[in-house]
């Protein structure tokens, strides 16, 4: 069997799985995986570019997914005019009064010589701005945060189509990951790793915190969409109308009609990433990024600058980390900041990457599909498989009672034996990198 007919029938079989559901089960739960196979195709794909193309292990896949999903809220939010005019410019200068405190740090110590002077001037302008800063940033969060805390509480967003969040997602991501690179990627891949893991953790408890900035814990609800409302459309007699011509109920018709429409876009976006990822791998800049990889010492004799590619291709594949969060987050339709958990949106992407196979963009995308329906089918497929198991158990049965409470941890055994059933018998993924 060639590579291509190879290829074709795991992507076929992929699409076979999903098809499965919608006629096993129902076609909202198909076109489900559909959307969320999808996104996690276009993450796989941004870590495939920092770890396939590069060698780079990042670990901080989270922060930089729900940084794209805030974007969603500053962009597409209406701005609560009451909260502005409580504390809203406060904040903001707040925040500038901040960033000029650690510009005005750096440039003492590049200016002024080492010595007591320096030591002097660093610790004068950082204790003096922290101060200036906080006085000035708190008693604005404390205005915003007392307009109305149950129903808003932060300053909003700018009112602007939401699909307008997507690139501004992934150039949040894309500044973070300047900063982050900036600092960490001199650092061995196992620093790196823990650097980009706790700055992560640092983005998420900001999020959850600064209620001012999206209402932490309190979560945003009610975000605009890019496809109609389900009740618009039932409402719609030519809707209606076309809905009863197909013998579908118009409910229905129309959440399988704005689930579909979420697919076509995020299918669209997906397809202009990969056509731009795979032009990159065959040009020669993706050429110097294999061989940075395979040997950084060589690359670096032939007068490349390893670290400045590094940061480059590290920014790209965490832009793309941002995009997919901010389209998650459209498609959820609120910020949930608590549910961004490592095991969700780091593990379980690696688990993709890996098992697709590293530095293929066409492995990570199958990864992608294929380890996201494993993740949402494994349970009920899990708790099913235990009751064939005991149907002949009695009822109260201390084997029966503890085997269907473990159903409930088939998800993460199976994603376990997965991977290493794949590491085994196809270390270099289902389509390995030529």
């Amino acid at each position: 069997m060639n590579d291509t007919l190879k290829n074709v029938g795991l992507f076929a079989l992929v699409g076979l799985l999903i098809l499965w559901t919608g006629f096993s089960q129902s076609w909202n739960s198909a076109l489900l995986i559909l959307n969320m196979g999808l996104i996690s195709a276009i993450m796989a794909l941004g870590v495939n570019l920092q770890w396939g193309y590069a060698g780079l292990f990042n670990v901080g896949i989270m922060g930089f997914v729900a940084l794209g999903g805030l974007a969603t809220v500053i962009v597409s939010m209406p701005p609560v005019n009451d909260a502005w005019a409580a504390g809203g410019l406060r904040v903001m200068l707040g925040l500038v009064l901040g960033a000029a405190t650690i510009v005005a740090a750096i440039l003492a110590y590049q200016k002024v010589p080492a010595g007591r002077a320096r030591t002097l001037a660093m610790l004068v302008i950082l204790v003096g701005g922290f101060f200036l800063y906080r006085t000035v940033f708190d008693g604005g969060v404390m205005a915003v945060e007392a307009v109305n805390p149950a129903g808003t509480g932060y300053l909003g967003g700018l009112g602007l189509p939401i699909l307008l969040a997507w690139p501004i997602g992934a150039v949040l991501a894309a500044g973070a990951a300047w900063i982050i690179g900036k600092t960490a990627l001199g650092l061995r891949s196992d620093y790196l790793a823990i650097a980009t893991l706790g700055i992560a953790e640092i983005i998420i408890a900001v999020m959850k915190n600064e209620d001012w900035l999206a209402r932490g814990v309190k979560n945003v609800v009610g975000l605009p969409r890019p496809v109609p409302y389900e009740i618009d459309l039932q409402q719609d007699p030519a809707f209606i109308a076309r809905a009863e011509g197909l013998g579908m109920d118009p409910v229905t018709a129309s959440t399988l009609y704005v689930k579909f429409g979420y697919a076509v876009l995020f299918l669209i976006v997906l397809l202009i990433l990969l056509w731009m990822a795979q032009r990159a791998l065959h040009s020669p800049w993706g050429r110097m990024m294999r061989a940075i990889r395979d040997n950084e010492v060589a690359a670096e004799a032939m007068g490349k600058d390893v670290t400045a590619r590094h940061l480059q291709i590290f920014i790209l594949g965490s832009a793309i980390c941002g995009m997919a969060g901010a389209m998650m987050t459209t498609l959820d339709g609120q910020l949930t900041p608590s549910s961004y958990q490592p095991l969700r949106f780091t593990f379980l992407i690696w688990v993709m990457v890996i098992v697709g196979g590293s530095g293929n963009n066409m492995g990570a995308v199958l990864g992608g599909f294929l380890i996201w329906f494993l993740w949402v089918q494994v349970e009920p497929i899990g708790a099913w498989l235990m009751q064939v198991i005991t149907s002949g158990m009695s009822d109260g049965y201390w084997l029966k009672t503890h085997l269907m409470e473990s159903a409930a941890h088939m998800r993460l055994l199976t994603m376990g034996l997965i991977l290493l059933l794949v590491l085994r018998f196809s270390p270099r993924g289902l389509i390995p990198e030529k």
